[in-house]
Parts: structure tokens; sequence; C-alpha cells
């Protein structure tokens, strides 16, 4: 039997317990601000701002970077460039020497066939003069002397004119020149990224030998055999001259970048001592080849032509016989002199020796010039590459300005001076 059992709830207690609960309600209430009545605009919403040292932190590291790409792509393409100019420096030396091989072979194969064929037509007519058969035997003997003496005074004038042999050493300085810049881009390369002034000095260079020596043989293109005068090769970019500010005057160098007063005297020094002994000696010696080859190359030709003459009259005793056939052999002597000892491969030879002396001398003053001694090559290193190029140690380069300065206050001559020295 279920009991269900009832609670009396008075009427004050259900009071009294609700005017409690209204109570905690009201405490417990939140206060939210009222939101503006307008309505929803994205221009109403405030972004915080940044500092201003944070602002310049950040446009400091996009323009760095920025900066950074920018160079890393500049030198990736100067790379390129010169990594291009090296290839192609590559193929010009392998294209020269191909050429001085070439010409060195015209030289041989064209002199052993003009003398062949001026010794042949010699002894043709000393036949001819001393034969005692009819006059058509004589007449045969004649034609094809006469005919080969011509032949080979058209060839000699060609052989001449374009002086194989010195063409040969033309190409071969050519390639020299080429394998030495190819060594000093693959050097450039080796220690650190190359930079505008290497591409252009590089293509400068490259223009330069070119110039100096040209491939082709036609168009003007081809060098003088027989200047007016002898002047040295020059195979690199001319520098303009440049005038010396007055900012170091009075100032002591004090092994800035391996500089010194010393050192400059030095040099300077070195470089008179090289153009008071060197140049001149090699200009003396080049004068007289360059008149050696033109008196041989106008005697074989006249040789060969007075040769031809002859051998047209010969008939009987009367003479022209004997002329022609010694006019063949002496412009067969003079050929094989000529072409045989190279006189032009040493005219060339010594128009190469006074360029290197004139380079250096260029070298060294333009290094003394710059007034950024930053800028300049450091100079113990420079001074070793001065030495080793003319054959000498440090010391022994030191030692030669020193005697030189020493010779010129005593009054003593550069012979005098050069016959102690060397």
């Amino acid at each position: 039997m279920a009991f269900i059992s009832t609670i009396s709830i008075h009427p004050s207690t259900l009071l009294s317990s609700r005017s409690i609960s209204s109570k905690r309600l009201i405490n417990a209430a939140i206060r939210i601000p009222k939101l503006n009545s307008r309505p929803f605009n994205n221009n109403n919403l405030s972004v915080p701002k940044i500092p201003s040292s944070s602002r310049d932190l950040v446009q400091d590291y996009v323009m760095s970077t920025t900066h950074s790409k920018m160079l890393h792509h500049n030198h990736n393409i100067k790379t390129l460039e010169l990594l291009s100019i090296l290839e192609a420096v590559a193929e010009r030396a392998e294209i020269h020497k191909n050429v001085a091989e070439q010409r060195d072979n015209w030289n041989k194969l064209l002199l052993n066939s003009i003398n062949m064929i001026t010794l042949a037509a010699a002894t043709m007519v000393a036949v001819a003069d001393s034969h005692g058969g009819g006059a058509s035997s004589i007449s045969a003997l004649n034609l094809s002397s006469t005919l080969l003496f011509s032949a080979a005074t058209g060839m000699l004038l060609v052989m001449n004119k374009i002086q194989p042999s010195q063409l040969a050493e033309e190409q071969r300085k050519a390639t020299r020149s080429f394998k030495q810049l190819q060594t000093q881009i693959e050097t450039t390369l080796a220690l650190g990224v190359p930079t505008e002034e290497d591409v252009k000095s590089s293509i400068a260079k490259v223009l330069a030998i070119e110039k100096a020596y040209p491939l082709p043989l036609l168009g003007g293109a081809m060098l003088e055999k027989f200047p007016a005068k002898f002047e040295p090769a020059v195979w690199w970019p001319r520098r303009n001259n440049k005038t010396k500010s007055d900012h170091q005057e009075g100032k002591a160098l004090m092994n800035m970048n391996g500089w010194s007063e010393e050192l400059e005297m030095e040099l300077r020094e070195v470089i008179e001592v090289v153009k008071r002994k060197d140049v001149e000696d090699y200009e003396r010696l080049g004068n007289k080849a360059l008149k050696a080859n033109k008196t041989l190359a106008i005697a074989g030709p006249l040789l060969t032509a007075i040769a031809a003459l002859g051998s047209v009259f010969v008939a009987g005793n009367n003479g022209a016989g004997v002329v022609s056939a010694m006019a063949g052999s002496m412009a067969a002597v003079v050929n094989a002199f000529e072409h045989g000892g190279q006189v032009g491969m040493v005219f060339e030879m010594y128009r190469n020796c006074g360029g290197f002396f004139k380079q250096l001398e260029e070298t060294v003053e333009a290094t003394l010039e710059e007034n950024d001694f930053d800028k300049r090559e450091n100079g113990q290193v420079f001074e070793l590459k001065v030495a080793l190029q003319l054959g000498r140690s440090v010391s022994q380069l030191r030692e030669l300005a020193s005697k030189s300065v020493s010779c010129r206050a005593e009054g003593i001559s550069i012979d005098e001076f050069a016959s102690k020295m060397f």
C-alpha cells in the first residue's frame, strides 16, 4: 500500500524565496555596452600599428634580401659571361695554332718548290748554252727555262709579299697570348665571383689580340710586312693617359697594401734600365732585320727575272746563257737564305720582344699612377711578377735598381753598366 505524502508549503515561504532569487539575479548580472546601431562597415575595424622601429627593420630586411638576390643574380650572369669568353678564347687559341702550322708548311713547301724550279731552269739554260745540236732542241730548252724562271719570279713575288715565316710567327704569338688570357680567366673564376670589370677587360684583351694578329690575308687585314720603320707589336688594350693627382705628394707610403717609397723608386729605376738597354737593343736589331728582309725580298725576284730574260737570248757563245744560269743559281741561294733562314720570322720576333718590354713599361707606369692603393695589386706580388718577367729573382731585381742608381750618379754610360750587369 502506497502512501503518498504531501508537503504543504506556506505562501509566505514562496514569496520569500522569490525575493531572494530575484536579488541574486540582479547581483550576478553583467553589464554589456550597447552596440552601435549603424550598419557594419569594414572601415570601422582598426588594425594595430607596428612601431616605427620594427617597421624599419622589416623594410631593411626586405631591401637587403632583394639586394642580395639581385647581386647573386648579377654574379651568376657575370660568371656565365666569363665562361662564354673562356670558351671563345680556348677556341681562338686552337684556331691560331692550326693556322700557324699551316703557314709554316707554306713556307717549307714554297721554298722547296721555288728552289727546285729555279735550279731546273738554270740547268736547262746551261745545257742549251753548251749544246751543239740543232736549233730546234735549243729552242725547246730556252722556252722551258724561260717559263720556269717566269713562274719562279711570280711565285717569289707572292711569297715575299706575304712572308709565310713571319705569318707563322704571328700566329704562334697569338696562340701564346690567348693561352695566357685563358689562364688569367680561369684564375679569376677560381678565386671568386667575377665582376663587370673582369668581363670588360677580358673582352678588350680578346679584341686587341685579334687586331694585332689577324687571320685573313686579303682585304687589307694582313699586317704590313715591310713597314717604314721598326715598331713594337701591341697585343693588349692601350690604357688612357691618367694625370696623377697630388694628394699623395709629400706623404710617406708606409706599407700600404705592400707598397712603399723604396718599392716605387725601385720599379721606376728598373723601367728606366729597360728603356735605355733592352728597348733600344731590340729596336736596333729590328731595324737591321727589316732592312735585310727588304733587300732579300727585292733581290730574289730580280735575279729570277734577269735569268728569264737571259734565257731568251741563249744562242751560241754570246754569254747570255752564262748570265742566266748564274742569276738563277744566285736566286736559289738568296731564296734559301731569306725563307730558309726565316728572316721575316726573326723580324717578327724582334717586334714581339719590343712589345713585351713596352707592355711591361705601360703596366708598371699605370700601376704607379693609381693613387688608390687598395685598387693596386699587392706591391710584393707585383714586384715578384716583374722580376720573373725579366728572368730575375726579387733580390736580383733590387740589386739591378740599386746599381743603376749608383752608376748614374757616377756618370757611367749604359753600355758600361750593361757590361757589368749582364
